[in-house]
């Protein structure tokens, strides 16, 4: 029988307590609840540490904020101070801009494995419904109707398909994949030092971190109709840091990198 590891959820979240306290009521109604929650807090203001106090009086697990002063977008450094106190053996890692699916812990532990990642995708909800759903006091159920078409696939939880996929579907491509809804086992993140801090601004990030697992023997899994998370609807962040970014994710392709030293531990 398989074991059941410990997990770390890890939440990602800048200024957006509306839509961080949606996210965490789905992770306080999963059908498998993580060991703990912690809030990797990219220097939001007090209206967030406000909504962090309420929610931790109803959990029934452990909620840690974990801050740092807002320096610009330093999503790298952030996640890496969140993965460096976890407490757990295996990570799973989304945004407080997502609201997950009552299964979405069950369905990373099915296709965990040791030596593997794993990369699940999203559902983009329009800006009208995600207004709506911001507006109300809890979200019991999302409606596929509002749901874009270009999105419907990413709604369907099929496990059978699930684990047929994940080692077909865009295997070992660190382009393809969301940090939105990833999860790793916390000692393959420790053995490459994390995330690179000398990525700062939108993008790469995820990316960068995949491929250096994957140079340092990690597989990646994809998983597809399962894990499903929905995605708030916001305006794109800068990408003024993107072309910086990409010649981070590039030099670590072409030199096969693995440890980098501006990670968890520099």
């Amino acid at each position: 029988m398989k074991k059941i590891p410990t997990i770390s959820l890890i939440v990602s979240t800048y200024n957006w307590p509306e839509a961080l306290e949606k996210c965490i009521q789905s992770i306080l109604k999963q059908t498998q609840l993580p060991n703990e929650i912690l809030i990797a807090d990219d220097g939001s203001e007090d209206a967030t540490q406000e909504i962090i106090e309420r929610l931790k009086q109803e959990s029934l697990i452990p909620i840690v904020h974990v801050w740092h002063p807002d320096n610009g977008f330093r999503l790298s450094a952030i996640r890496n101070k969140a993965i460096s106190q976890a407490r757990y053996d295996y990570i799973i890692q989304i945004d407080g801009d997502i609201i997950i699916d009552r299964n979405f812990v069950v369905d990373h532990l099915a296709l965990s494995q040791k030596k593997a990642f794993l990369c699940g995708s999203r559902v983009l909800l329009s800006e009208a419904y995600s207004a709506q759903l911001l507006s109300q006091p809890i979200v019991e159920n999302l409606n596929k109707l509002n749901f874009p078409l270009g999105s419907i696939l990413n709604s369907l939880r099929i496990p059978f398909l699930s684990e047929l996929m994940a080692d077909r579907y865009k295997k070992n491509q660190p382009r393809a994949l969301r940090g939105c809804n990833m999860s790793f086992w916390k000692n393959d993140l420790i053995e490459i030092n994390g995330y690179n801090e000398s990525i700062q601004g939108w993008g790469s990030e995820d990316a960068e971190l995949a491929i250096r697992l994957i140079n340092n023997g990690i597989k990646k899994r994809f998983l597809k109709f399962g894990a499903i998370a929905y995605h708030i609807f916001h305006k794109e962040n800068s990408k003024s840091n993107l072309q910086e970014n990409e010649i981070v994710f590039r030099h670590a392709v072409e030199n096969q990198t693995t440890w980098i030293t501006q990670g968890i531990k520099s």
